[in-house]
């Protein structure tokens, strides 16, 4: 059972839009029934309605130019003239054909329709995946390069914190050690990232991930240094620490069950959590004697407070469809269990 994007109704058997990927009731499947952004933004990025006459006229030539001359023929400055001939195209004409060319190509992939259609709504699976396969890739680079190149392509660390490259592929690094570590935050990744994904959208929802995670990570190795601390940091947990804040604003209500066992409403496992993350980076002696010492708590409480801030920023536009629209309404989504953690020093 789903609820129609459209109507708010109750489906048992919903249908998918493969435009923009939401859920509607029989009523409102068809994209016209459901003002479907794919139908506004659909501009024939492939060019099935295309005649020839239209991409010469587009790239400087004629409709009379014939299969031997094309991009070749144009830089070459090749071509007749004459009489119910072609006119030539030259150096200038072949250069702007063939970047005629490629903005379709590019069109092509972006747009409704496109390549990175499968990526519309289905970011928050991309970046999950992404994580598995960076996993997979640190035991290559543990086995083939050793310890020390893996902390240089991976972890953010107070010894080299203008590695920029580790800001961003710590986000998606885990502890190869300790399996937990991916485990918990890919559930919460699984749980909670498609919550925010419908809410603000594919493209704003991938950039919140990254932003989120390297001013987590960026921000617990800076205070590091100020502190006068070795850190070497990896892990998702601020990027979805930073989902949590922000479902917390949307749907503070919202049951989930901490362990898959204990029910709660989610602001009071979110809140519990930063106030856990609070004390233990203002003492991390009893963060220590209680054995998560080496979790990168100031990382999860930045990208609490990321979360939170994000969250009262976009609360009240609704939820988008596809690229297009918003609606008033914030679609319910499955429960799911706490925040993540993770052993070491990690995020």
């Amino acid at each position: 059972m789903a609820t129609c994007d459209e109507c708010g109704e109750y489906e048992n058997l919903p249908y998918q839009c493969h435009r923009c990927g939401q859920s509607f009731c029989s009523e409102h499947r068809l994209p016209e029934n459901h003002d479907c952004p794919g139908l506004a933004n659909w501009d024939d990025p492939s060019g099935v309605f295309e005649s020839d006459t239209d991409a010469a006229r587009r790239s400087g030539g004629s409709s009379g130019e014939s299969s031997g001359d094309g991009i070749l023929g144009g830089l070459g400055g090749t071509g007749t003239s004459g009489a119910g001939g072609r006119r030539g195209v030259g150096p200038a004409g072949g250069v702007r054909g063939f970047a005629d060319r490629v903005k379709r190509g590019v069109r092509g992939i972006s747009s409704t329709g496109g390549l990175l259609r499968a990526f519309r709504g289905n970011v928050t699976y991309l970046f999950l995946a992404v994580m598995w396969v960076v996993f997979v890739l640190e035991w290559v680079v543990l086995g083939l390069f050793g310890e020390a190149a893996f902390r240089d392509v991976f972890m953010l660390s107070t010894a080299n914190p203008l590695y920029v490259w580790t800001w961003v592929t710590s986000v998606f690094a885990h502890d190869p050690g300790w399996l937990f570590h991916i485990v918990a935050n890919s559930i919460g990744l699984f749980f909670f990232g498609p919550l925010v994904e419908r809410y603000v959208g594919s493209k704003r929802f991938a950039a919140f991930f990254l932003v989120a995670g390297v001013i987590a990570g960026v921000g617990s190795t800076a205070y590091a240094l100020a502190m006068g601390n070795a850190q070497a940091a990896l892990g998702a947990s601020g990027a979805v620490f930073a989902i949590l804040g922000v479902v917390t604003v949307l749907r503070p209500n919202l049951e989930v069950l901490l362990f898959f066992v204990i029910p709660m409403k989610i602001k009071v496992l979110t809140y519990g959590l930063a106030a856990l993350s609070l004390l233990f980076v203002i003492q991390p002696d009893i963060a220590a004697a209680v054995g998560m010492g080496r979790i990168g708590h100031l990382a999860h409480l930045l990208g609490f407070v990321v979360g939170l801030a994000y969250g009262y920023r976009v609360e009240g536009t609704g939820p988008v469809r596809g690229g297009g629209g918003r609606t008033a309404r914030v679609s319910r989504g499955p429960g799911g269990p706490g925040g993540p953690g993770g052993p070491g020093r990690r995020r």
